[in-house]
Protein backbone atom coordinates (compact mmCIF):
# COMPACT_ATOMS: atom_id res chain seq x y z
CA UNK A 1 0.00 0.00 0.00
CA UNK A 2 1.43 3.48 -1.19
CA UNK A 3 1.91 5.57 2.23
CA UNK A 4 -0.03 8.98 1.65
CA UNK A 5 1.11 11.81 2.68
CA UNK A 6 -0.29 13.97 5.66
CA UNK A 7 -0.63 17.89 5.90
CA UNK A 8 2.96 19.17 6.73
CA UNK A 9 4.20 16.09 5.68
CA UNK A 10 3.46 13.92 8.71
CA UNK A 11 2.40 10.24 7.92
CA UNK A 12 2.10 7.40 10.10
CA UNK A 13 5.37 5.98 9.07
CA UNK A 14 6.89 9.33 10.42
CA UNK A 15 5.01 9.43 13.36
CA UNK A 16 5.87 6.21 14.36
CA UNK A 17 9.36 6.31 14.10
CA UNK A 18 9.18 9.56 16.18
CA UNK A 19 7.19 7.59 18.78
CA UNK A 20 10.07 4.87 18.91
CA UNK A 21 12.57 7.32 18.97
CA UNK A 22 11.24 8.84 22.42
CA UNK A 23 10.30 5.61 24.17
CA UNK A 24 13.68 5.00 23.59
CA UNK A 25 15.09 7.92 25.02
CA UNK A 26 12.76 7.33 27.74
CA UNK A 27 14.31 4.00 28.96
CA UNK A 28 17.62 5.01 27.96
CA UNK A 29 17.39 8.07 30.23
CA UNK A 30 15.78 5.92 32.98
CA UNK A 31 18.38 3.82 33.36
CA UNK A 32 21.37 5.28 32.60
CA UNK A 33 20.54 8.69 33.63
CA UNK A 34 20.89 10.56 30.43
CA UNK A 35 20.62 10.16 26.25
CA UNK A 36 21.76 11.88 23.32
CA UNK A 37 19.02 12.81 20.86
CA UNK A 38 19.87 13.92 17.54
CA UNK A 39 22.35 17.01 19.13
CA UNK A 40 19.89 17.40 22.08
CA UNK A 41 21.54 15.68 25.46
CA UNK A 42 18.61 14.88 28.13
CA UNK A 43 18.79 13.59 31.37
CA UNK A 44 16.23 12.64 34.28
CA UNK A 45 15.47 16.28 35.02
CA UNK A 46 14.10 16.09 31.21
CA UNK A 47 11.63 13.17 32.06
CA UNK A 48 8.54 15.36 32.21
CA UNK A 49 9.69 16.62 28.61
CA UNK A 50 9.68 13.21 27.05
CA UNK A 51 6.80 12.13 28.58
CA UNK A 52 4.90 15.03 26.66
CA UNK A 53 6.94 14.08 23.46
CA UNK A 54 5.48 10.26 23.95
CA UNK A 55 2.20 11.79 24.79
CA UNK A 56 1.74 13.92 21.61
CA UNK A 57 3.37 11.31 18.96
CA UNK A 58 0.94 8.36 20.66
CA UNK A 59 -1.67 10.94 19.95
CA UNK A 60 -0.45 11.57 16.42
CA UNK A 61 0.30 7.26 15.71
CA UNK A 62 -3.78 6.95 16.66
CA UNK A 63 -4.54 10.06 14.94
CA UNK A 64 -3.46 8.52 12.10
CA UNK A 65 -4.20 5.05 11.87
CA UNK A 66 -7.88 6.23 12.24
CA UNK A 67 -7.54 8.39 8.76
CA UNK A 68 -5.57 5.29 6.99
CA UNK A 69 -8.26 2.79 8.38
CA UNK A 70 -11.03 5.26 7.46
CA UNK A 71 -9.55 6.32 3.69
CA UNK A 72 -8.53 9.75 5.20
CA UNK A 73 -11.74 11.26 5.25
CA UNK A 74 -13.71 12.30 8.29
CA UNK A 75 -17.35 12.12 7.98
CA UNK A 76 -19.10 15.13 8.84
CA UNK A 77 -23.51 14.88 9.20
CA UNK A 78 -25.45 18.41 9.60
CA UNK A 79 -29.19 17.77 11.06
CA UNK A 80 -31.79 20.80 10.41
CA UNK A 81 -34.44 20.62 12.70
CA UNK A 82 -37.83 21.56 11.18
CA UNK A 83 -41.06 22.70 12.58
CA UNK A 84 -43.60 22.04 10.08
Amino acid sequence: MKEKKRPRGITLKVAQKHLDEWLEAELEVTTHQSYTLGSQSLTMADLDMIGNRIEYWSGKVAELEVQEESGGRNRVYLAVPRDW
